[in-house]
Order: C-alpha cells, then structure tokens, then sequence
C-alpha cells in the first residue's frame, strides 16, 4: 500500500491532471507514470526554434528617406489622426447678454429715460436736453456731430474750415505767434527766436501756432514734430495769416478749426454745459450756417445726413434735419 502510495505521488508529479487514483491497481500507475515519462524527456530534447532577427530600416543620409524626414512624417500623421477624432464639447449655460443701455451707469440710464429715441428734435429742443441729462458733475463739453454724404478720398470733398464761435468753447487757448513781436500782439508766446527754441527743444506749450507766409518755409524741417499733433500752421485753418495780430485775436475769441474724418463725420465741440442752452444754440447754428456754406459742389444726394448732439459722457439726440 505504501508503494501505491509512492508511484501516485510520482504520477500527481508529472500529470496533476491524471484520471488515476488510489483505487487503482499498481500496474496501471506505473504505466501512466510511464507514457508521461517518455513525452517529458522527448520535450526536453527537442531544440529550441531559432530567433529570426529583426529587419533593421536603412535611412538615407539626406532627403526625403533620411531618419528626420521620415520621423517628422510619422509625427504629422500621427498629429492629423488625433486631430481627426471628434471631441466633444462640453455645453454650459447660454450667456446672459444685456443690451447697452443696461451696462451703462444709473445716472446715464436715468438720463437717457428722459430721451425719446423714435423721434427726431429741433436745435433749440435739443440744447436743452442736453443741458438736462448731463450725468457728470463737472463742466461737461456739449458736442455736436454731423454725418455728410460726402467721399473724404475725393481732394474736392475733403471739407476742412473754420469758424469763429460767438461764445467761444469754454477752453483756455494758448497761442503761439512765430512773427515779430511787434506783429503778435496778445498771444501767449511771441517772437520768431523764442518759438524756434521751444521747437529745438520739443516742447510743445502752446495749442496754436500762428505764423506770416514769410515765415512758413522755416517751420519745415519741425513738419514731423507739429505735424502728429495738428500743431502745423495751415491757410485754411487761418493761423497762416499776414495779419498775425488778427488771427491771434480770432483765435482767442472762440476760433475753431472742423474737418470731415474718414467715415464723413464731422464732430466739434461747441461749448460747456455752464453756457446755458441759449448761448450753446447760438454757438451751434452758427456752425451749422459755416457747414452749409462749406458744402462742396460736386456732392450728390443729401449733403446732411444725420445731426446728433451730447455732453461728455452723456446719451445722444437726434436733430431734425
């Protein structure tokens, strides 16, 4: 019984998964113990299979089949591919858009309500609605804008003018006369060798240069410091001028010089809140006589389009044509 024992031990050894057991007699396990024997040494001596090796790439030492080339390749296919899978988006909530009006300040929505946009204004109705709704505390510029059917590329439509306002704007002008300083009287700085030293040294303390055409040629070589800053001296702005003491005076008084820009609006402020509307109407109208009396001959269709008027920061009237 203990070789039984012995010889199924052995067999368990070779074949866990035998069908024999204990019951079994003897010879019948030492002939399964047998058969295993035999295909366990023949799988032993059977030779290992042989490594095939690897075929290596062979790359060029340059073009398009060089190692670089063909590495860039496979990373752009490889960046198409991922670019080519859908991804999906994730959706949040719609944004809550609000219309101008509301992201304006109280004091601007305030006034506004006293506005009614579906209807057009006199000038004088209008003035006064401005001066209302003004929403700042200080001392508010009134302007006015008026868009011209008119082609700022054509040299003939290209409006640029001056007008003396009544009431002036409100602002404090300082004025530069590079003339004699027997000539330019009045103005804030005078003399032809004070302003050349002011120019060599850039500064720029004044808000009108008035010069005489004798003169004009020698403010050439400083076109690139005046000219950015609207500082150049123009006949048609009138600070070209062989009355400087006049022009000096003009400009003191209210001189304003308005041109149309390259949407063919013309914007020009024409006083301060303080004015009263009275005072700003008059300043108003008479820009609008100068406008009128500027109007180039070649212009088809309206010449006016649209007039609106507001204060700094203020909501905008329309005005009837």
């Amino acid at each position: 019984m203990a070789k039984k024992a012995e010889l199924f031990e052995e067999l368990k050894k070779l074949n866990k998964k035998t069908e024999l057991t204990l019951k079994n007699t003897i010879a019948e396990i030492e002939a399964e113990i047998a058969t295993f024997s035999v295909v366990a040494t023949a799988e032993e001596n059977e030779p290992a299979p042989e490594e095939t090796p690897t075929e290596t790439e062979v790359f060029a030492k340059a073009g398009k089949r060089s190692e670089k080339v063909v590495k860039e390749v496979e990373a752009e296919a490889e960046r198409q591919a991922r670019k080519e899978v859908p991804v999906e988006e994730k959706k949040g909530p719609a944004p809550k858009t609000r219309s101008k009006l509301e992201r304006r300040s109280k004091k601007y929505q305030e006034a506004a309500k006293k506005i009614d946009t579906s209807r057009t204004y006199t000038l004088a109705e209008a003035m006064k609605l401005v001066v209302e709704t003004s929403p700042v505390k200080f001392d508010a510029t009134v302007e006015i804008h008026a868009r011209l059917g008119v082609d700022p590329k054509q040299a003939d439509q290209n409006i640029r003018a001056t007008v003396v306002l009544p009431h002036g704007t409100g602002k404090t002008v300082r004025v530069a006369a590079f003339a004699p300083v027997e000539l330019a009287k009045g103005a804030d700085i005078a003399g032809e060798q004070e302003v050349l030293a002011m120019l060599d040294k850039e500064q720029l303390d004044f808000d009108i240069l008035i010069t005489t055409p004798a003169n004009m040629p020698k403010l050439g070589k400083y076109a690139r410091l005046l000219g950015p800053k609207g500082l150049m001296p123009n006949p048609k702005a009138g600070t070209v001028s062989a009355t400087p003491e006049k022009a000096i005076a003009e400009a003191k008084a209210g001189k304003v010089e308005y041109r149309v820009d390259k949407q063919a609006i013309v914007h020009l402020g024409i006083g301060k809140i303080s004015f009263g509307a009275e005072k700003l109407t008059a300043n108003a109208q008479l820009f609008l006589d100068s406008l009128n009396a500027n109007k180039p001959s070649t212009t088809k269709g309206n010449y006016i389009l649209s007039l609106n008027l507001s204060s700094t920061m203020g909501p905008g009237i329309k005005i009837a044509l």
